[in-house]
């Protein structure tokens, strides 16, 4: 497996990972995007995003989102994907893992945050391995499966800045 920075030759992939129902499923999109919708997911210049490589295919992303809030930009959003085929291999924790090392290394972030479905236990467990807390439960938030269901929000405090640690 390969890490590296997305290239916009990588979008085709991205694409096909997009195209899964249970991806998308816990995600904010709507199922069917086009290519180009999943291309301009990724077409900001406020966005950090690695892809995981395997045998010269994309089957993995991550991405950070930087913001411009003048006073937040300690902190940034995290979003994360993996093709069906490779749930489990490690390729989300090994992507999780390497965006840590860049927000805390290189990208000068000292909080990193996400929302997960509260019905996806296996994200919030790795979630949890990479450095993840609870921090709150936003209730019936967002509609999946015909009904309302909880996001928990979650995040992540560089070590050198978190007294809880």
């Amino acid at each position: 497996m390969k890490i590296r920075h997305l290239e916009e030759s990588d979008h085709q992939d991205l694409h096909g990972i997009y195209s899964f129902r249970e991806v998308l499923i816990n995600t904010s999109q709507l199922p069917c995007l086009s290519s180009s919708q999943v291309s301009n997911l990724f077409d900001s210049p406020n966005q950090y995003t690695l892809v995981a490589e395997v045998g010269g295919k994309v089957v993995g992303h991550v991405t950070l989102f930087l913001t411009t809030k003048i006073r937040d930009k300690h902190t940034a959003g995290i979003a994360i994907a993996v093709h069906p085929d490779n749930h489990g291999a490690g390729i989300g924790k090994t992507l999780m893992s390497e965006a840590i090392d860049q927000a805390d290394n290189w990208l000068n972030l000292v909080r990193i945050e996400l929302e997960v479905h509260s019905d996806n236990p296996s994200a919030q467990a790795l979630y949890e391995k990479v450095g993840f807390r609870v921090e709150g439960i936003k209730r019936l938030s967002t509609f999946k499966y015909g009904k309302y269901i909880d996001m928990i929000l979650m995040s992540r405090i560089n070590p050198v800045y978190d007294v809880n640690t």
